[in-house]
């Protein structure tokens, strides 16, 4: 056992040398001989293309190509067949090792049932972004009679009036009745003719009419200026309005200045 004799430096150099070589030796076989051999190094699955596909087909399909699968998440689409696959992760063209699970989405056989959201009092354009954001179908939008205008005053399924909190299917219509703005109510109109201006206008709001366009002009030697000296619609025998209407005015003398804001 001469060699393993250290008298000299260079005998002390040459089991430096073989301590070297004997290490490196061991990590070369380590990560390039064993790992490869347990852990097949190198080989790798071209992930396939599985959306689209049926769930039932999708086991013994991934089972030949050394893979696996993991439903983590599902929604509902009318259009789509029940138990089809919708997304997948890896992407198609993907290279994995075997026995990697593929998480999939898969369309629901049944639609989810949620909570009917309030619509009523609402506006109409607000409960249309209200029920496609809880995907519900917007239906019949009916037009009645009410000084509300476009507000929502009931909401229906199947022709009958449903409930905020009610369960309700996503994918369900919803139909809608809406405020046409001009009520039901008739009654004659009045006549606000010779009246100052501004008691007309008081007048017509209390009865639940609105002033319209109200035009300035020259005064005739018997009118007064700042009074209403004309109106439509007139004020005739039998002559009737509904509440929400527009009654337009003309008023003698010219248009008052408006005080600029401070």
């Amino acid at each position: 056992m001469a060699f393993l004799k250290s008298d000299t430096p260079l005998d002390v150099l040459k089991h430096l040398v073989v301590i070297g070589l004997a290490v490196a030796l061991l990590i070369f076989g380590f990560f390039f001989v064993y790992l490869p051999i347990t852990t097949n190094h190198g080989e790798t699955i071209v992930v396939p293309k599985v959306t689209g596909m049926q769930l039932d087909d999708l086991e013994d399909y991934l089972d030949d190509k050394d893979l696996r699968f993991f439903v983590d998440d599902s929604s509902y689409n009318p259009t789509i067949r029940p138990f089809t696959v919708l997304t997948q992760d890896p992407a198609p063209g993907e290279r994995v090792k075997e026995d990697r699970k593929i998480y999939i989405s898969v369309s629901m056989k049944r639609p989810p049932v949620i909570k009917m959201p309030k619509l009523v009092e609402g506006s109409m354009k607000n409960a249309q972004m209200i029920l496609r954001s809880y995907d519900l179908i917007v239906g019949e939008i009916k037009l009645v009679p009410d000084v509300r205008q476009n507000a929502v005053l009931k909401q229906l399924v199947g022709g009958k009036e449903i409930a905020p909190g009610a369960p309700i299917a996503k994918g369900t219509r919803v139909d809608l009745e809406v405020g046409d703005g001009l009520g039901n109510q008739e009654f004659p109109v009045p006549n606000v003719v010779n009246m100052p201006a501004d008691e007309a206008t008081t007048l017509l709001v209390g009865q639940g009419l609105q002033v319209g366009e109200i035009f300035y002009q020259e005064p005739e030697e018997d009118e007064l200026e700042g009074t209403v000296v004309k109106q439509r619609p007139i004020a005739a025998p039998g002559a009737s309005i509904r509440m929400g209407q527009l009654v337009d005015l003309w008023v003698a003398g010219k248009e008052p200045i408006k005080a600029l804001p401070k």
